[in-house]
Order: structure tokens, then sequence, then C-alpha cells
């Protein structure tokens, strides 16, 4: 398993830049037949209940100059920011977000070249049914691939007023996780389903049983969801990749996004499922788009006829203007 890991982290450096290239050269294919573009994609961020700005309390900064110090106050505010879309789908290269379609789609090739005798995991997709029992309903196995990259927003909002605009620790367009890329445990869930989490009932699962809206078992963090419900299948399986992409360390081949913590900065934390929208919500842009955010479980919605899906992933900044050489605390209303 170690033999897996080191492996992987070998590889990471080296695949991602390839991918970054890929998404440059993305960017440029047409658009015009595209089911979701990256102009609507960036359209879609302009709004206020997905962002929903306010002011969150005071920051106290001490300021010294050859006269004297004197203690400077700042507004703090809060806010969310689209950090990266995250797309699923059950055939390669069938990203609904046709311009980075190109990038899983040469990514499996590179992951192919170099895993070599692994390459066949990479092949292959969508649904496995089987029956349960003569005369019940059947019961479905869905495997989806995924892809996650920094939202083109972004930069366009966070930052964007000094002072009252938080900086987002995302790249637009940046690689956070190509499933292709990490075929070994995308595929065969290891070392993921030996985890607590994923051996022991209602730990880390998407909704509740007593709540009658538990959706899938998050671990393991793979491609494969019991769900017969395909838009649901597509929901945890973007809950799965958010959880490894805000967290260091995780046994993936993926970059993480987190932003570092410095003195009036207040990047978000790890994706946590059932917590409301205390650190995280999700706007859905395929094949419905929406013009709200809310958490997973999040009723019934329809699936695409080709079952893939996207979601924007949105998590809370807070920030307050520099105002001296040493902030000192501040205070939340």
């Amino acid at each position: 398993m170690s033999g897996q890991l080191s492996r992987g982290n070998r590889l990471r450096t080296g695949l991602n830049t390839v991918a970054v290239a890929l998404v440059l050269t993305a960017a440029s294919v047409p658009v015009t037949f595209a089911a979701l573009s990256t102009a609507q994609i960036v359209a879609s961020a302009m709004t206020p209940a997905c962002i929903q700005w306010r002011v969150s309390g005071i920051c106290y900064w001490l300021l010294c100059t050859p006269f004297g110090c004197s203690v400077k106050t700042s507004v703090k505010v809060t806010h969310n920011l689209p950090e990266a879309v995250v797309s699923t789908y059950p055939a390669p290269g069938g990203n609904p977000w046709r311009e980075m379609a190109l990038v899983s789609r040469t990514a499996g090739g590179v992951e192919n070249a170099v895993t070599g005798a692994l390459a066949g995991l990479s092949a292959g997709g969508g649904n496995v049914t089987e029956m349960k029992n003569p005369g019940q309903r059947h019961a479905s196995l869905l495997f989806r691939y995924a892809d996650a990259l920094g939202h083109p927003a972004t930069s366009l909002i966070g930052g964007s007023i000094s002072g009252y605009s938080c900086a987002s620790a995302a790249q637009p367009l940046a690689p956070y996780f190509l499933s292709t890329l990490d075929t070994l445990a995308w595929r065969t869930g290891l070392p993921e389903s030996l985890y607590p989490e994923a051996l022991i009932p209602g730990r880390r699962e998407l909704g509740s049983q007593t709540g009658g809206d538990m959706w899938s078992a998050l671990y393991p963090r793979a491609g494969l969801v019991n769900q017969t419900d395909a838009d649901k299948a597509a929901a945890v399986v973007a809950q799965r990749v958010a959880d490894i992409i805000t967290r260091t360390g995780q046994p993936h081949v993926y970059q993480p996004l987190k932003g570092t913590r410095r003195p009036g900065y207040w990047p978000p934390g790890e994706v946590t499922e059932n917590t409301g929208s205390k650190n995280h919500t999700w706007q859905r842009l395929a094949p419905q788009l929406s013009r709200s955010c809310a958490v997973f479980p999040d009723g019934p919605h329809d699936a695409a006829p080709d079952d893939s899906a996207a979601f924007a992933l949105w998590q809370p900044y807070s920030c307050c203007q520099r105002r001296g050489q040493t902030f000192l605390s501040s205070t939340d209303i």
C-alpha cells in the first residue's frame, strides 16, 4: 500500500503539470454546441443568493509611526466564493462543461501511458445493474468519473473590492481533481474501503437514516455509488470529490484546495457533510442551472439524459483590510 501511495506522490506533480497545460488548451475549444459553457458558469456566479455578502465584525490593528502607536479598526466582511466546478459523468470525456471535456479525455490517455498494466482500470463506466431477489426491483451500482476544476469566476468575485471582498484560495481552471489520474483509488476504493468510515454504518453519510433522506455513504471516496437515482449518485460523487480536495494528505492523486490563514484573512475549512451551510454550499449548473445554493441532500431533481451533472462548490471567507503592522484581534457581530 505504501508503494501505491508513494507512486501517486511521485506522479502527482508531473501529471498535474500536464493537466494544467491541457486545461489551457481546452479553453480554446469552440463552445457553440456546449451543454454548459464557461460564459454560463461565470454568469451564474453573479448571484447574491449564493454570495451572501455581509458585515460580520470589526478588526483591530496596531499602527506604529515615529510619532507613536495607535489602534486602528477595519470592517470584517464574510461572503461565499465559488471555488470549483465539480463535474460527474458515466462515460470517458463526458464532462458536461464541454470546453473542459478534452481535459479528462486526454488526461486519461496520459494516465494509461503511465500506469501501463493498470490501464484497463480506466476504461468503461456507467451503470452496473443486478437482481437482488426474484420479484424484487433492481439495485443499481452506479459508476461516475469526476473532475474538479477551479471556478472561472472565483477571481472575478474574490478580492475584487479591496477591504470588502476576500481573495479566493482557488485558481481559475486549475485541475484540483481528475478521476482519470486517480484510477486505482477511484476504481477500487482502496485503501478507503478498509477505513472505519466505510465499515461502520452511520459514519460519514450524506443525509441520515432517521431523517429519511440518506443518499449514500461517503466512504470509500470512489466512483462507485450504491444509488438507484442518477441525480443523487452525481451529488454523492461531487461531495466525495469536495471532501478530498479540501483536505491534505489524502490517498488520492489530486491538488489540495486550501487557503492559508493569516492576520485579517480567514479561509474556509474542510468540506463536511450534514453541517448546514456553515462551511459550504452547492449550486447546480447542469443539467439545469440554478440561481440559488443549497447543501445536499436538497430534494429530488431530474437527471440529464446522459446522466452527467455539474455543480459549483461555494465556501465562506472572512477578511478585513489591513490598517496597521500588527493584527490585534477581531470582534464578530
